[in-house]
């Protein structure tokens, strides 16, 4: 599914004024809970980077040694 970031910013107001449920259009969504809001937050996030070329994926390396 292809998300707008009207989309993203109708669901980080809801998130912020405390709002579960979300209007986009015609269409309705009522969220159960704010972690089921984040995480669409967070799908809607990830598509839009990947729609525009960046990657949302970090990868981080860590090394270590004994001392010896």
């Amino acid at each position: 599914m292809t998300y707008t970031s009207t989309q993203l910013d109708a669901l980080k107001h809801a998130l912020a004024t405390g709002e579960r449920r979300v209007s986009f259009g015609d269409k309705t969504v009522e969220y159960r809970s704010v972690e089921e809001l984040q995480a669409a937050i967070r799908t809607v996030e990830a598509e839009l980077a990947r729609d525009a070329g960046r990657s949302s994926k970090r990868q981080i390396r860590v090394t270590t040694s004994k001392g010896f």
